[in-house]
């Protein structure tokens, strides 16, 4: 048996951001090194992604993952037993098998992304060796712009407003300690304008200010104003939205349709495309997530070729950390940019390849937690130690945001991984 062999894999229900059950996964090796791995979960979700196995019926609402836990306990603490936890590809691929679904419905999404952390981090710990440096390979590794929500919505902030995040992106800064300190300001000062004006109800699930706002366009003016009240430029702060449009559009025979309930207007694809082209126009926006459903495959590609030369247009829903879906995607130009999240592809390996495809095709990737999230770093080390080039963790509040900016802070620290800054942007032709 050598050093790195697979001693012992255990499951344990933990709770996450919003006091629901998740799984984190411990996985113990011969010599003695540990690791550990708990799964997010999303609340708005693309209808492909790797499925979270919960146990329903009435205990905790339906949301416990007791099965998903004696799933990592059972079958898959068999089959990883012996195993070389250095061989990610092996182990997951063994995962993969074990479940034998192509969404990981069987066993869990949730329980197969929590042991395939878990002996990541085995491993990385074995090596003696800090995640980011470990899964880098030796190859280049950076640190990542980050992406900030200062207001949420959508299914984050119980539908008070339609569009899911606003954001801001500091690309005047020369460090990603200076855009954390930059964002910061926006942060406060956007809290305060919404305080002055009667707007503000608490914050949302992933920590940006909950508002209450009589139009979606009301909240891109507030942050716009928040970006000026912090003493910024629309070159040094912009912002980037995510309209999770599948939570409020539906297509059928090929025609979309989408319903603004804050707004109280109905759209087609068309009429979608032209009232976001209509606040690229208006507003510092650079980035665009999911502008419209998931199923909307001709609008995202008549959205890029519009908008594409000018503004960062991100999928999510549509992609679902999926390589072969990133590859077709790229192919007929439906966006410039991908997603990649864990849980959404279930296992590690899956993730990295659905980013090497992002990279291959030539968009754009930030690797992204979820609105469930936990103390768990591990995506900020794979966002650095992948060189993915962007990082969004949620707002500028709540530990569970907090622990993952405040991990990239001590990574920068080392000298080892320079800042990219506003170059992981597409170039605009």
């Amino acid at each position: 048996m050598t050093d790195a062999a697979i001693t012992r894999v255990h499951a344990r229900r933990v709770w996450d951001s919003r006091g629901r059950p998740t799984v984190e996964a411990e996985v113990t090796l011969a010599d003695g090194s540990v690791g550990r791995g708990i799964a997010p979960a999303g609340a708005s979700r693309g209808s492909r992604e790797a499925i979270d196995l919960r146990d329903g019926g009435a205990r905790l609402g339906g949301l416990d993952v007791r099965q998903a836990v004696a799933n990592v306990n059972g079958e898959i603490a068999r089959a990883l037993a012996g195993r070389n936890a250095h061989d990610q590809a092996a182990i997951d691929a063994c995962l993969i098998a074990l479940d034998g679904t192509p969404n990981k419905a069987r066993l869990g999404g949730n329980a197969t992304i929590a042991a395939s952390l878990a002996v990541l981090h085995s491993s990385a710990a074995s090596a003696e060796e800090p995640l980011w440096k470990r899964v880098s390979e030796g190859g280049a590794v950076s640190m990542p712009l980050p992406e900030i929500q200062i207001f949420g919505g959508g299914a984050h902030a119980g539908r008070r407003v339609d569009i899911q995040d606003f954001m801001v992106m500091a690309l005047g800064a020369t460090s990603f300690a200076e855009a954390l300190e930059m964002t910061a300001e926006v942060y406060l000062a956007a809290g305060s304008l919404m305080k002055a004006a009667g707007k503000l109800a608490g914050v949302a699930d992933e920590g940006g200010w909950w508002p209450v706002f009589d139009a979606n366009e009301e909240a891109l003016t507030m942050l716009t104003r928040a970006i000026e009240h912090a003493g910024f430029g629309h070159d040094a702060m912009a912002i980037s939205l995510d309209i999770a449009a599948s939570e409020f559009g539906t297509v059928a025979h090929g025609a979309g349709r989408y319903v603004l309930g804050l707004d109280k207007r109905q759209l087609d694809t068309s009429g979608m495309i032209d009232m976001l082209g209509s606040w690229l126009d208006a507003y510092p926006i650079v980035s665009i997530e999911d502008p419209l459903a998931e199923d909307d495959e001709a609008g995202l590609v008549e959205f890029t070729r519009r908008y594409g030369a000018r503004c960062q247009i991100i999928g999510d829903d549509y992609l679902v950390t999926n390589a072969a879906r990133i590859e077709h995607a790229a192919r007929i130009g439906a966006v410039n940019s991908a997603l990649i999240k864990l849980n959404q592809a279930g296992t590690v390996t899956e993730t990295k390849a659905a980013l090497d495809a992002a990279k291959r095709s030539g968009l754009s990737a930030l690797v992204s937690a979820r609105s469930g999230e936990t103390e768990d770093v591990s995506i900020t080390h794979l966002a650095i130690g992948w060189n993915a080039g962007q990082l969004k963790v949620g707002s500028f509040a709540r530990s569970e945001r907090m622990a993952k900016w405040n991990e990239a802070l001590r990574i920068e620290e080392t000298g080892l991984a320079p800042f990219v800054g506003k170059s992981a942007l597409p170039r605009k032709n």
